[in-house]
């Protein structure tokens, strides 16, 4: 079966995706990451949405493709070339909210917010103030994160990383998890009500 046969990419996601090489920017999330992302989303009515790592716009697309009109996406990219990108693509959207700065300070900054889903597709919500973004997502609501199987770019240590935050998701209690050896290695969790 062929995983991607019959999904129609967002409208954007190809000037995102044009973009990107034209920048030389390789880390984007795949189709099929994408694809979960929209559905994840789109069984979900005016809600709250973080994004930690928007890069050049790509799962920001998949995102907003998938959210209904009264639902809010908050973006968050270190990178400003990067984020320049995802607005020059995606910023006439009005539920889209983009903030160019560096995830752990945006994490610092609004921690006592609420989400009902975070996607975190970098090293802070992922690797770092993992526990502190844990807490920002709504009881009900769903944690994301991807590339955790290995991957060519990994660095040396990464492996052992992937593996101890594995670890430690799997430890919650306040959590139902489901691990999907499947795209480039997903983890979805569900904070328990």
């Amino acid at each position: 079966m062929d995983e991607l046969q019959g999904i129609q990419r967002p409208i954007h996601a190809e000037r995102v995706s044009k973009c990107a090489a034209e920048y030389g920017f390789t880390a984007s999330c795949d189709d099929l990451t994408g694809s979960f992302l929209r559905m994840l989303v789109a069984n979900r009515r005016q809600s709250t949405i973080l994004e930690l790592g928007t890069g050049v716009g790509h799962s920001t697309a998949w995102l907003l493709d998938g959210m209904d009109q009264d639902s809010r996406l908050y973006s968050v990219e270190m990178d400003e070339q990067c984020s320049n990108i995802a607005r020059e693509v995606l910023g006439d959207d009005p539920r889209l909210h983009l903030f160019a700065q560096d995830g752990g300070e945006y994490i610092e900054e609004h921690k006592s917010k609420q989400y009902d889903v975070i996607f975190a597709d970098t090293w802070p919500g992922k690797f770092y103030l993992v526990e502190e973004v844990l807490d920002m997502v709504k009881p009900g609501g769903m944690y994301i994160i991807d590339d955790l199987n290995p991957q060519p770019n990994w660095p040396e240590d990464h492996e052992d990383k992937v593996s101890k935050l594995v670890s430690y998701l799997e430890s919650r209690e306040d959590f139902h998890l489901s691990k999907l050896n499947w795209s480039t290695g997903l983890i979805l969790m569900t904070k328990k009500s």
